[in-house]
């Protein structure tokens, strides 16, 4: 995890994120996973960038199963979109950091 994303886990999920206001966008990934750890840079900038306006926040999906299957995440990384706690977007697979915004800017309000 970089300096700009946290990990969250199952037992923290529903407060930090589901209860949580603004935009919150959870990484679901793995440390085998090579597409998760060519998107891991693409959201510290994302982050850095956006910062004040969006949460990015990791959940390793082999040490916390119960929120992936939660969110039928069934191949990473996905990474979902949260707007007030609530998922408003999904995202699959590795992508440039301009394909991400694009799917991230018109929930920045």
């Amino acid at each position: 995890m970089g300096a700009l994303t946290s990990a969250v886990t199952d037992t923290a999920f529903e407060t930090e994120i589901e209860k949580s206001k603004g935009l919150v966008l959870v990484d679901f990934w793995a440390e085998w996973c090579g597409p998760c750890k060519m998107i891991a840079p693409v959201l510290e900038q994302v982050a850095g960038e956006n910062a004040g306006k969006i949460a990015i926040r990791k959940l390793d999906v082999d040490d916390n199963p119960n929120t992936a299957r939660r969110y039928g995440v069934m191949s990473i990384p996905t990474m979902i979109l949260f707007k007030d706690g609530a998922p408003v977007e999904r995202l699959m697979g590795y992508m440039p950091k301009e394909r991400l915004m694009n799917k991230i800017r018109p929930h920045l309000g």
